[in-house]
């Protein structure tokens, strides 16, 4: 697996499209690398399919421009944070070896998402751990390799962020990857069981959410984050 800079997490394929793509590429464009990992298939989704949603992810990774995407088979819904789980997310993380890791929220509607970022936050502190034992592909021992920080995206609730970012030039290339699940996402030629996510009002919501967390540092759009630790800054100016 290749290094990045960036590794972005989420339980659901369309977690990261949904919450954090527009930070990738806003990252990218500055030369910066990133993957993403799915935790689990999304086999309890209402509609479409493990496989459908797959296909959908592979091609809004090819739209983002992600250096991979892997699929891991923790259950949909019915994990737990067990070391049969976080060790197979330790093991992507000592194998692409990423500064900074962005992850799902530490608390949303879909229950799911907080439980995936403790387990996530979790299993960046023990991929520092040198006793834990992970292999790769090959049966080779990994070295330890623990992240610089860990980033939670804002999702469903409108959560208070601690700082957010400005995606107001890639917004147009975010909701592009974010149709690519067509499965999920408003189609006016679908006539798939509704959800709260189905719907045009959806992709509004979207709309809406970047313009109010953009509204705070005077930029069309954001996405809002939130710190697993207190942050340190070298440069007062730096900060908008």
């Amino acid at each position: 697996m290749i290094q990045v800079d960036i590794l972005a997490i989420g339980i659901h394929p369309d977690d990261v499209e949904l919450s954090c793509s527009g930070t990738l590429l806003q990252h990218a464009a500055m030369g910066k690398t990133f993957g993403i990992l799915d935790l689990s298939r999304g086999e309890l989704g209402t509609r479409g399919t493990p496989e459908i949603r797959e296909a959908e992810a592979k091609e809004a990774a090819r739209v983002l421009g992600a250096q991979f995407r892997q699929i891991l088979d923790i259950p949909d819904g019915l994990f737990t944070h067990s070391p049969d789980n976080w060790l197979k997310i330790v093991q992507v993380i000592r194998a692409c070896r990423p500064e900074i890791i962005l992850c799902n929220a530490p608390d949303d509607r879909h229950p799911d998402h907080g439980r995936a970022a403790k387990m996530t936050a979790d299993a960046c502190f023990y991929a520092g751990l040198e006793k834990i034992e992970t292999f790769d592909n090959q049966g080779n021992l990994q070295e330890k390799w623990r992240p610089k920080a860990v980033y939670h995206y804002i999702q469903d609730r409108q959560l208070t962020p601690d700082f957010v970012v400005d995606i107001s030039t890639v917004f147009d290339k975010k909701m592009e990857a974010i149709l690519a699940f067509r499965s999920q996402f408003y189609d006016p030629n679908d006539a798939g069981p509704a959800t709260p996510i189905s719907g045009k009002d959806f992709l509004d919501f979207m709309d809406a959410k970047a313009r109010v967390f953009g509204r705070s540092i005077s930029a069309t759009h954001a996405e809002g984050f939130i710190c697993a630790r207190i942050p340190g800054v070298k440069n007062l100016f730096d900060l908008q």
